[in-house]
């Protein structure tokens, strides 16, 4: 419980998959925890099945599209807990495959939104917070997809090659001011999207890693933990890729 004892924490998109296991993971490591979601019901769920594990979590409905929402998200925090230490930019949404020249323009500025402009809001607000109290941690969800092509998702790709951009940028600006910024790039993890595919398709997709399988949600959000520890505290500016050796997608 002492590597994020006394510490308070953001989690975007908490209410399911990665963001549920990194806000869970986060928690039984003695942080107090906001879990953010637009799923109502999702964070609520999360966040009461941390409080009956013992730890600290209060749910927060939040559309991180909308700049006044993450405002609040991170004003919010900081009523509720007394301070903001770290936060875990995970929201994100993952459009239908469809060719580049199929795409419908609502679906691109979904995904853009969403992935992309939601992540820089996010950041937005808590980089001001952080620079105000002169300390912080930022860990944003990009993807292997960020680092290479990925066909059928346009959108996708573009918004993860983005939030890498963004990563890498301002963590240089704040790097004298205390203020980490880093990225994780999961490949294929075996969380509930994944679990929905037929068994041929997910066994191809785990083909394309070295380890022929896809990560677990642990696996992925112990690299994580880590990022957003004082363990990693000469770690800024990095994109962490966690994804069995995956070469392509």
């Amino acid at each position: 419980m002492s590597s994020f004892s006394d510490k308070v924490g953001i989690v975007t998109g908490a209410g399911s998959g990665l963001g549920e296991a990194g806000a869970k993971r986060l928690a039984a490591d003695g942080a107090k925890i906001v879990v953010a979601d637009r799923d109502s019901a999702g964070a609520a769920r999360v966040a009461g099945q941390i409080t009956a594990a013992g730890g600290h979590a209060t749910p927060l409905t939040v559309d991180i599209a909308e700049a006044e929402q993450a405002e609040k998200l991170v004003a919010f925090a900081i009523s509720t807990y007394g301070r903001l230490d770290f936060a875990f930019n995970n929201a994100g949404v993952t459009p239908r495959l469809v060719d580049t020249h199929e795409v419908d323009p609502k679906d691109w500025r979904d995904v853009i939104d969403v992935n992309l402009t939601g992540t820089f809001y996010c950041m937005k607000a808590e980089l001001a917070h952080f620079a105000e109290v002169g300390a912080g941690v930022i860990l944003n969800m990009a993807s292997t997809a960020g680092l290479m092509a990925h066909p059928g998702r346009v959108a996708y790709s573009a918004s993860k090659h983005g939030i890498i951009g963004m990563t890498r940028s301002a963590a240089v600006e704040y790097a004298q001011r205390r203020i980490r910024i880093n990225a994780i790039a999961p490949g294929p993890i075996d969380g509930p999207s994944a679990q929905a595919l037929p068994p041929e398709i997910r066994a191809v997709i785990a083909a394309k890693t070295a380890m022929n399988r896809p990560g677990s949600l642990q696996e992925a959000v112990a690299v994580a933990a880590f990022l957003l520890s004082d363990q990693a505290s000469f770690v800024t500016g990095s994109v962490y890729e966690v994804n069995g050796g995956q070469t392509q997608l």
